[in-house]
This record gives C-alpha cells, sequence and structure tokens, in this order.
C-alpha cells in the first residue's frame, strides 16, 4: 500500500509526504488512527538517542514539555493534510496560540507517547485543536491549541 499500513493508520513514509517537518524536529513516528479532517491518534517512540536528552536534564532525561505539545500539533498537522488533501501536503503550519497547557507526569526514555487529538473547529485557514498525551493510558500532558495553515 505504499506509504500507508492501513486505510486509517500513516507510516513515516508518508507522514513526511504530508507534513514538512524533519530530523531532528520531527516528532511523531506514526499515526494509529486517523479520522480525516476530525481526529487522529499519533505515536512518538521516546529514546535516549533523542538530542534534546542531552541538555534535559543530563543526570535525569525528561522530555520537554514544549516538545510533547509541538507532538501533539503535528499529529493535527496531519488531520489538516487528510482533510484538504494533496494540496495541502508540505505547508506550513504556525501556532496561533496554545492554552490550558498542563504537564502530569515526566515523559521519559522507552516510553511510548500516544497522542490523541480531535480537532474542535475550523474557520478559512485557522484550525483549533484538543490534545492529550498519553505514556500507558496515564495523561501526562494536555493542552488547546489553534494554528493557521499557510504556504510554505
Amino acid at each position: 500500500m505504499d506509504g500507508q499500513a492501513t486505510a486509517n493508520t500513516i507510516d513515516i513514509h508518508r507522514i513526511v509526504q504530508m507534513i514538512p517537518h524533519r530530523y531532528p524536529f520531527l516528532m511523531v513516528d506514526r499515526l494509529l488512527e486517523v479520522i480525516p479532517g476530525e481526529s487522529a491518534v499519533g505515536l512518538k517512540n521516546v529514546t535516549i538517542n533523542e538530542p534534546f536528552f542531552q541538555g534535559h536534564f543530563p543526570n535525569r532525561p525528561v522530555m520537554p514539555g514544549v516538545l510533547i505539545i509541538e507532538a501533539m500539533a503535528q499529529t493535527a498537522a496531519v488531520i489538516v493534510v487528510s482533510q484538504l488533501g494533496q494540496i495541502a501536503e508540505g505547508r506550513l503550519v504556525y501556532f496561533m496560540s496554545i492554552e490550558n497547557a498542563r504537564f502530569r507526569k515526566p515523559v521519559e526514555p522507552g516510553d511510548q507517547l500516544k497522542l490523541y487529538c480531535k480537532k474542535e473547529r475550523q474557520r478559512a485557514n485557522v484550525w483549533k485543536f484538543s490534545g492529550e498525551a498519553k505514556v500507558d493510558g496515564v495523561v501526562v500532558a494536555e493542552a488547546s491549541y489553534t494554528a493557521m495553515i499557510m504556504d510554505a
């Protein structure tokens, strides 16, 4: 199926076609479930090899909360592209606001971060999402965020 495992999962090869992020800032490894234009569940395998762990923190590596929100936003960008189609692939999605961000538990190397994102509303090229990040079914972070899709 070239770049897609099943009808509602998306592998890394397809993700890099859909959104412009690249290493070391690509924060989503796979989409486990996508309902085009509505919601998605992303997956980020957190490994000790992540470049941010060198400084955050050397003796107790913890994934920065802002990068967890970034992973949620990248998952949401796939929702946008899945609704708008090929015309939106590779376009930039910029944060406009982040609200009600809460960080409940540290995310550490070896964790598997699941990113649950849902579209709340959309007007023209402005989208609002809510997201939760979970490890082993436990919420580790949550936020609402607004983004604008623009040409690269």
